[in-house]
């Protein structure tokens, strides 16, 4: 017992020794001049203990009003600067794309049997993948109709049927967030399976159950720490344990990829982006250099999807609860409608020039429901410089979009819904530099114009058919956001009556 006493009591200092060295070594960035302040970090654990991640943008709030607008953070053994206001975020994501467009590595993703560093179109890494994915599926999508009038029909015939699933409750109360994901889902999934689905089907409400789990494991605490600290993955079994949606979802996706492929015919035009990627797979057959493979295939379905889906569904959750809790903006709205569209045909998109005040409350709902507060992390390809400060390569940056979107110098009142920051003093619609939902730079939402088209689309037909409130005898529901990675409502129900 004596001889194990003295073999093991060094043996426990060298390894304490040795962890603080590594400590030490990943924390002497911050003695770089000019790098940005933080509060201290605590060794090996840097600042994750101070960090609320079930409501980062708080949390965010709170140290920008120590730290100032550019400030940092050391996620265990990670250096991380968290941009805020439009002057920051602008330099960093327009100003300096070239330098800060990269991605930080994402280990757990790559235990779960991805390979974000290379692949896909959201996480992947800043080069020539990136490049040639986001190519792909910017033109894919134009191709199948973005912009043109084919994927406008879509969306309005889609649109039908949303408000068909409204009527069909009879001004009863009822939660509309699961038919907005329905509804949306089904555009995305014309465009990467060529099908849509019945609202009742099973199967697609499974897959969309299992989207809302895997979203909250992504916002989890627990990702940010095996991010920070990768050795925990080599742990047998924890990664799975700790995403089984994320791992459940990516097989339905699977499933609903090969039974694409089985239904193929190579001979004609591709029907949809996962024809299209085939058909670009065999083309780069023997080229090593190329992205276009199985493996590819799966990742940029699962982007698309999930992003495609997830947001402008959130958005037009948003609207609604926003419509019921200001009346007065949701008659506004209608009144112009029936003044430009009347009843007699669906809106269109080129509608939109000839409804300013619609147009108006559209992006408030979007600056103001702000539901991807904190941005996807970007990560320095080079040293770069931001408002005086000195950033190194290699260091995540978290752009803090909701300090744009609700800037107390750009927005008259940045904390209420206020249709009116978006029209002049003659009642036209304007748009101003500060308005970032959709991110900025070279990184994008590649996805903004298809938004854009269902966010107008859907939320017109909407509010053409129905009058919307709250159902009596219910409090009024709140205005707050909840935060899992995206800002979504608190649950909420309301009254559909046709009009």
């Amino acid at each position: 017992m004596g001889l194990l006493t003295a073999i093991l009591g060094p043996l426990a200092v060298a390894v304490a020794v040795f962890l603080l060295l590594v400590d030490l070594m990943h924390r002497r960035v911050r003695w770089a001049p000019r790098y940005p302040p933080g509060p201290t970090p605590l060794p090996g654990l840097g600042n994750l203990l101070q960090v609320d991640f079930q409501n980062l943008p708080y949390s965010i709030h709170r140290l920008r009003s120590r730290f100032g607008d550019v400030f940092s953070l050391q996620m265990a053994w990670t250096p991380m600067v968290v941009l805020n206001g439009l002057a920051a975020v602008r330099e960093a994501l327009v100003q300096q794309s070239e330098a800060t467009s990269d991605r930080p590595p994402a280990p757990s993703y790559e235990h779960l049997g991805f390979n974000p560093h290379s692949e896909g179109v959201i996480l992947a890494r800043y080069g020539q993948a990136w490049r040639e994915q986001r190519r792909f599926s910017v033109s894919t999508m134009r191709n199948f109709g973005l912009g043109k009038k084919s994927l406008e029909q879509w969306v309005t015939e889609e649109a039908g049927c949303l408000c068909k699933a409204f009527s069909d409750h009879a001004g009863r109360p009822f939660s509309p967030g699961r038919l907005l994901n329905k509804a949306v889902s089904n555009v995305i999934s014309s465009l990467i399976y060529a099908r849509r689905f019945e609202y009742g089907d099973p199967r697609f409400s499974k897959m969309l159950e299992i989207m809302d789990m895997a979203l909250k494991e992504d916002s989890d605490w627990k990702r940010e720490i095996l991010n920070s600290m990768p050795v925990l993955l080599k742990i047998p079994g924890l990664s799975t344990k700790a995403f089984p949606a994320q791992i459940a979802l990516m097989a339905m996706l699977d499933e609903l990829i090969v039974e694409n492929r089985q239904t193929r015919d190579p001979t004609q035009p591709p029907r949809d982006l996962t024809d299209a990627f085939l058909e670009e797979v065999e083309k780069a057959k023997g080229n090593p250099e190329s992205s276009f493979n199985d493996a590819n295939l799966r990742m940029v379905v699962a982007d698309l999807f999930s992003a495609g889906m997830v947001t402008t569904a959130t958005t037009l959750t948003w609207a609604l609860l926003l419509m019921i809790l200001h009346p007065d903006v949701q008659r506004r709205v209608q009144q112009e409608i029936d003044e430009v569209v009347g009843q007699a045909r669906p809106p269109q998109m080129g509608d939109q020039a000839r409804l300013p005040y619609t147009m108006a409350v559209i992006h408030e709902v979007q600056r103001f429901g702000d539901i991807v507060p904190m941005g996807v992390p970007h990560m320095t390809s080079r040293d770069v410089e931001i408002q005086g400060f000195l950033i190194p390569k290699g260091t995540t940056l978290l752009t803090n979009l909701s300090s744009v979107l609700k800037d107390e110098t750009v927005w008259a009142k940045p904390l209420q819904f206020h249709p009116e920051h978006f029209l002049d003093a003659q009642g036209r619609f304007v748009k101003h530099e500060a308005f970032m939902p959709f991110s900025a730079g070279r990184r994008v939402c590649l996805g903004e114009p298809l938004a854009r088209m269902e966010l107008f689309l859907f939320f017109t037909c909407l509010l053409q058919h129905f009058s919307f409130s709250v159902p009596a005898g219910q409090p009024r529901p709140s205005d707050h956001g909840v935060f899992a990675f995206l800002s979504t409502p608190a649950p909420y129900e309301l009254c559909a009556v046709s009009r």
